[in-house]
């Protein structure tokens, strides 16, 4: 990867979250916010912030591809190239939608870069906040320009804070679940924006955070820069990551030992 991408990228996504996204925060009208799907919103500021991420990415990184959330909203096909070979760009333009439109936070602008199938870079602009956490594989993952690691010690079940976005599991596994979450410290429903709970991982706001559905948009930047910071990122049966699933779930965790403690209690 040339050296100044990483920095061109950042001002990309800072400027298109000052631009496009931060001014219709609380001053969307109803007509600019549409369900594309019963509870699953898009607004004006989506497909507005999508266009010129793809437009300004594309400049950036010539004869490379976009998989945008709102351009796979428009033609399901574009999913599949997320596993083409080459650069392709993944694309969330606003992450947290409904809080977005609900004028609440947090809400974040996150892209990813994947090689040939392999997450190579991401970042996530926490909007209201801005708070950029930025990874390069190999090279770390970074919080506002600082290196940041995940915490490397494991408290105990008893001793862990996490989330569980409960909204996507089957009925039968919610069940079992909501069976086991005692046995753990503090479980929230998670705050509906990935782009908060990945970060929040490896700033040890929080030590494990799960899903069910796992769309690329929201997963592949936050997974690269949990593993980059020294975490963990599963399916639920233990199998790695990739930008290409789509099912299974996932468990991110600060550390393997947390992982284990987290899938434990819920899962086992």
């Amino acid at each position: 990867m040339r050296d100044d991408l990483i920095d061109e990228v950042t001002a990309l996504v800072r400027e298109v979250a000052q631009t496009v996204v931060l001014p219709r925060w609380r001053h969307l009208s109803d007509a600019e916010i549409q369900q594309k799907s019963p509870g699953d919103l898009v607004t004006v500021a989506d497909q507005e912030a999508e266009e010129a991420l793809t437009a300004g990415l594309t400049a950036l990184l010539p004869g490379s591809q976009v998989v945008g959330e709102e351009a796979v909203a428009a033609d399901p096909g574009v999913l599949g190239r997320v596993g083409d070979s080459g650069a392709v760009w993944i694309v969330d333009p606003v992450d947290g939608t409904n809080n977005f439109a609900a004028g609440k936070t947090p809400f974040a602008v996150m892209v990813a870069l994947v090689r040939d199938g392999e997450p190579a870079a991401s970042w996530i602009l926490d909007v209201v906040a801005d708070r950029m956490t930025v990874a390069e594989a190999g090279s770390g993952a970074f919080l506002d320009g600082i290196r940041v690691k995940t915490r490397t010690d494991d408290p105990g079940a008893a001793g862990l804070t996490g989330s569980l976005s409960r909204n996507y599991f089957p009925d039968d596994l919610r069940e079992r679940i909501e069976g086991r979450v005692g046995a753990l410290g503090t479980v929230t429903g998670g705050r509906h924006c990935a782009g908060y709970e990945y970060p929040a991982v490896v700033s040890d706001e929080q030590q494990f955070a799960t899903f069910w559905r796992i769309l690329p948009w929201d997963h592949v930047p936050g997974s690269l820069i949990v593993r980059e910071a020294g975490g963990t990122v599963l399916h639920l049966d233990g199998s790695p990551y990739r930008p290409t699933d789509s099912d299974r779930g996932l468990l991110v965790a600060a550390n393997e030992d947390i992982w284990r403690t987290a899938h434990g209690a819920l899962f086992a």
